[in-house]
């Protein structure tokens, strides 16, 4: 069997064993070793060299530059999503944003609480990937805290390297990045419900 059907049955097999149940149940989840040592490195060395380039402002978010590990990254994501299909609920997953690349610096800076999407722009579903090596939140704190709407407790999910995170991106995840004391680096793509994303565009060119 070719390795290529053999990771798309794998990717499928994840989305509707793992990640659809985990979304309905709980509204997030994550999964570690998504992509492995080797492209997980290729994808951290070309972060860094944005941030070596001056591509990344500190705290800031920056869109995607060329290259195949990041490429690689995006196309595993979006399958991934794609094969939950018509499994999540309401929405109908079509398109998604471009990759963004946050680095915080290590200086103490977090973000505070927040909804990725309070407003109904057409994100359903946050997606972050991490590329921290060797990272002790105890050390280096950098943890993102989710506040699930009506639960009694909340998630705390550690940015350790080649750790894929999903969760709804409207209210029903409040999140914060807690203070990092050590170079923290996560990229984000958030998924668009086709629905609501043309709701959103026409009512911006409305107001315009």
């Amino acid at each position: 069997m070719p390795l290529g059907h053999i990771m798309r049955l794998d990717l499928e097999r994840i989305a509707l064993e793992y990640v659809v149940p985990c979304l309905h149940d709980i509204g997030f989840c994550y999964l570690d070793n998504f992509l492995g040592e080797v492209v997980g490195d290729c994808v951290l060395e070309r972060v860094k060299r944005m941030h070596r380039d001056g591509e990344l402002a500190d705290g800031q978010l920056a869109g995607p530059s060329r290259g195949g590990a990041k490429r690689h990254l995006r196309g595993d994501q979006i399958r991934l999503v794609m094969y939950c299909g018509s499994r999540l609920g309401k929405y109908y997953v079509k398109e998604r944003s471009k990759a963004m690349v946050a680095c915080y610096p290590g200086n103490g800076t977090g973000y505070v609480r927040h909804v990725d999407n309070p407003n109904g722009d057409g994100r359903c579903i946050t997606c972050i990937y991490y590329l921290n090596k060797n990272w002790d939140s105890k050390l280096h704190g950098g943890i993102l805290r989710i506040f699930p709407e009506g639960k009694s407790y909340v998630a705390d999910v550690e940015p350790i390297f080649d750790r894929l995170l999903f969760f709804w991106s409207d209210r029903r995840n409040p999140h914060e990045v807690q203070p990092s004391y050590a170079t923290r680096y996560a990229m984000t793509v958030w998924y668009f419900d086709a629905e609501e994303r043309a709701e959103a565009k026409k009512k911006f060119r409305n107001l315009t």
